[in-house]
């Protein structure tokens, strides 16, 4: 097995953390996307890491490694470099613009890199860090919307790009981790573009799109328009949340209750039949207990219509609740629930629909956080060799965010198929 050619991803959330290992098959640096084939597969409890940041190093490298550990020993295979996610309330973004003179009659790939390097050039504060620099469209003479200028007549080009910014300490804490649990991180990946690169359609990008992505937490908001991310957004409550409304509302313990959410629970309380019963966990002092089923149900839809809600309000802040023709989509492990998509639609007044990463993965890897494990392996490797490899070989022109959808299928779907020049979520 060539290990220049296993790669692994790894998701760290509040309540569980999740490894990918996959081997690259096919072609590739060129030739096409390589498509992927999943080796391994791990995950375990998280207890170190609160709202998308490390609260304890000890307890998040013990599941680091639990988690990869097991995709190991599934693979078959040893992995030294990982590719994890990030997220969390200390994420930033904003929009910068660079300027440039055309050298020469056409726009070329030079011309391009200046004019992306004059927009990634925004000074950062010492206690943030760069993470992903993002091309949204460009300009040439004053003409917009162009996705990719290289061939065409023009004496100026302008490029609009979205910056992502997160907490240097954050970031460093993450690392660190990682590395005590015997990894080095290949690169860090925003969670909710990740999700969004796996669950997200190219037409409900175009159209207007929110991935709401709901994970123990906290909930990571994502928003696409004309194809290209417009917006990022946080609410800190998650599915830890409705687990301590239940411990709260009919008494019973942590576990008890997360087993009782997942057994029973329901996030929309008229699907529920008031007929139905269920036998609650007690002591021997409480004696056997039961409850109706839309007691759960009830304590659940209160608090996920209340997330909902804040997700709303971010997005009509953005400016963009009127403009999400393609709907919403929900992902994460909350998603999976009974009701989520009819309460979801209930308060967002649009279509709503739940995502999963791909139907040839498998039901055992659609699991929440499996979406961004298994998009951030492959893309930033296949992205070096491309960017390395002449024009004339990658079989045309192709938009930035084209080549990343093409990525991101090529690994879920495992279909290979050309991939496009230019440079998506390039760190400065």
């Amino acid at each position: 097995m060539n290990p220049e050619r296993i790669i692994a991803g790894l998701d760290i959330g509040s309540s569980k953390t999740t490894a990918v290992i996959a081997q690259a098959v096919g072609a590739g640096a060129g030739k096409g996307a390589p498509s992927l084939r999943v080796l391994g597969v791990g995950q375990a409890r998280t207890t170190g890491l609160r709202r998308g940041v490390v609260s304890d190093i000890e307890e998040t490298t013990r599941s680091i490694k639990k988690a990869v550990e097991d995709a190991e020993r599934m693979a078959g295979t040893k992995i030294d470099t990982i590719y994890a996610g990030i997220a969390g309330e200390h994420v930033r973004a904003m929009i910068s613009k660079g300027i440039v003179a055309v050298n020469g009659d056409e726009i070329s790939k030079a011309d391009v890199d200046r004019a992306n390097d004059v927009a990634r050039a925004q000074p950062v504060p010492h206690d943030r860090e760069l993470l992903h620099a993002i091309p949204q469209e460009y300009s040439v003479d004053k003409n917009q919307g162009i996705r990719d200028p290289i061939g065409m007549i023009g004496t100026r080009l302008e490029t609009e790009m979205y910056l992502v910014t997160i907490g240097a300490s954050p970031a460093m804490n993450l690392r660190k981790s990682v590395e005590k649990a015997g990894y080095h991180v290949r690169e860090l990946v925003l969670e909710p573009l990740a999700s969004a690169l796996s669950v997200l359609t190219e037409d409900e990008k175009e159209l207007g799109v929110a991935l709401v992505e709901m994970g123990a937490g906290t909930t990571d908001i994502a928003v696409f328009h004309e194809g290209k991310i417009r917006h990022l957004g946080t609410v800190n409550y998650g599915g830890n949340n409705v687990t301590s409304d239940i411990v709260q509302g009919i008494g019973v313990t942590q576990a008890d209750a997360e087993r009782l959410k997942e057994r029973y629970g329901c996030a929309y309380e008229p699907l529920v039949d008031p007929q139905d019963i269920i036998q609650l966990p007690s002591t021997v002092a409480q004696g056997e207990r039961h409850i109706p089923r839309e007691v759960l149900a009830h304590i659940i839809h209160q608090r996920m219509d209340e997330i909902f809600n804040l997700v709303l309000n971010e997005i009509q802040r953005a400016g963009f609740a009127q403009r999400l023709n393609g709907g919403v989509v929900i992902a994460g492990g909350a998603a999976a629930m009974q009701g989520v998509g009819e309460l979801a639609a209930d308060v967002f007044g649009t279509g709503v629909r739940i995502g999963s990463p791909a139907d040839s993965i498998g039901a055992a890897l659609r699991d929440g956080g499996w979406s961004r494990a298994l998009w951030r392996t492959p893309l930033r490797r296949w992205l070096r060799a491309e960017r390395q490899t002449p024009r004339s070989s990658r079989g045309g022109r192709r938009s930035v965010h084209q080549a990343y959808q093409v990525l991101a299928r090529g690994f879920l779907l495992g279909i290979g198929r050309a991939v496009g020049s230019g440079k998506r979520f390039r760190r400065k």
